[in-house]
């Protein structure tokens, strides 16, 4: 398995299993600090202003932490007609989360901050999803699996949600939260060389 060797240590400013796996697919191990930030959207903030804040925000609470580190934080918006679509409150939430997304494309935005120094360098991944016309058996089998509930949009790409997805354009990796081109360009900008 290739390895990246770090000048300094990397913090990953998410508890997200998934994001941390996608790191380890580039050849990165990273440790995990979670960051607690208000995310309440502002005011007239439209979804690539919020992805991008929230993503900032954790990197920098992590940073103020940690300033010896490479922080690298990311966040993860589902967005239909430019509306923010967070994770489920509950299972009736859920549902009316598919019954919007049902039969309709989609768009995810995944933000990519990273900290080194002070420095801040951000980027953004949009891609696009294409859900197939849902039905109510399948949302309830889906909602007990357990799989939606601390999901934006209440659907995770690389889990049982694949089934309803016909089509994306765009970033897998961003779709799962963590957009590895995006990552790998801002962690190059850093002097860390992924492939070499």
């Amino acid at each position: 398995m290739h390895s990246v060797n770090l000048m300094k240590p990397l913090i990953l400013a998410s508890a997200s299993p998934r994001r941390l796996q996608l790191l380890a697919q580039i050849g990165l191990a990273a440790t995990v600090m979670a960051a607690d930030i208000d995310e309440t959207p502002q005011a007239a903030e439209n979804d690539r202003d919020y992805v991008l804040r929230m993503a900032a925000g954790k990197a920098r609470a992590i940073a103020m932490q940690r300033p010896d580190a490479l922080v690298l934080a990311a966040d993860t918006v589902i967005s239909l007609d430019g509306r923010l679509i967070g994770k489920p409150r509950d299972r009736d939430d859920a549902f009316a989360i598919w019954r919007a997304l049902s039969g309709r494309c989609h768009q995810v935005l995944s933000a990519v901050a990273l900290l080194d120094d002070g420095r801040l360098q951000t980027a953004i991944s949009c891609s696009e999803v294409q859900f197939a016309v849902l039905d109510a058996t399948d949302m309830a089998a889906y909602w007990d699996s357990g799989e939606p509930q601390d999901k934006a949009g209440a659907y995770a790409i690389q889990g049982l949600a694949a089934c309803w997805i016909s089509e994306i354009r765009g970033s897998y990796s961003g779709i799962m939260g963590l957009p590895l081109f995006e990552t790998a360009q801002l962690l190059g900008k850093a002097g860390v060389r992924i492939v070499s």
